[in-house]
């Protein structure tokens, strides 16, 4: 049966709905070697769950740049350059929208009383550069993103709010669900009393993201059981 309250389904991008053969890495790396002489300034540390404005920062940080407002947005500028040259030219075979993902938007698009979106740490832009090429953008009318807030709890509450309007309905009279691969997903979810979907298609287990309070987790979204949590679920 459908869900009995409005719902308001936020999507992740990265390990969440595709996989990208590391476009967003190196298009990254090649903005700070442009700006900064330093195509390594991103090596340290996993961007797993991450915000792009949040990766810029640490990654100032880590090469000594102060990470002002107005170098961060160089960065991110520079990198959007990059993705738009480096997404086309990845393998077919390295490039792909997960399996069940697409089924999965396409069903709750059909329901009543569901607004779509996505909750991504990725800046707009991004978003559409790396959503374009599987063909599955236009799906999505709506979204949290990283150029909205820096934290991700905020850009998941500012999506919740924004699929709520268009539902016509106040978000706490709204069903939240986050479908994320990493537990900073999770803990997004959290952060809005949401609740979360993990699956396995990132870097992290279903047994990984349940540990860290998922209310939901599978391999991925060819489960049964994963489309009954996304519509009919808690």
């Amino acid at each position: 049966m459908g869900a009995m309250r409005p719902t308001v389904l936020l999507f992740d991008i990265d390990g969440t709905l595709v996989t990208t053969g590391g476009a967003g890495r190196r298009s990254m790396g090649l903005a700070f070697e442009r700006l900064h002489g330093r195509r390594d300034a991103c090596d340290s540390f996993s961007l797993s769950g991450m915000t792009d404005r949040a990766i810029v920062r640490k990654a100032l940080e880590i090469i000594g740049v102060q990470p002002t407002p107005e170098a961060i947005t160089a960065v991110i500028d520079t990198y959007l350059q990059y993705l738009a040259q480096e997404v086309p030219l990845v393998d077919e075979r390295d490039y792909r929208l997960h399996p069940g993902m697409r089924e999965a938007v396409d069903a709750a698009l059909s329901r009543k009383g569901f607004a779509v979106g996505l909750g991504t740490g990725n800046v707009r832009a991004g978003a559409r550069i790396k959503l374009e090429r599987v063909r599955i953008h236009d799906r999505f009318s709506f979204g949290g993103f990283g150029c909205d807030h820096e934290d991700r709890v905020e850009l998941i509450r500012h999506g919740a709010r924004s699929g709520a309007a268009l539902l016509g309905v106040p978000v706490e009279e709204c069903r939240v669900v986050v479908i994320g691969d990493t537990p900073k997903d999770v803990a997004a979810a959290q952060g809005i009393g949401a609740t979360s979907i993990g699956v396995g298609t990132g870097n992290f287990t279903p047994e990984a993201l349940l540990a860290s309070g998922a209310t939901y987790a599978f391999p991925d979204f060819t489960a049964r059981e994963a489309l009954a949590a996304l519509l009919d679920g808690r």
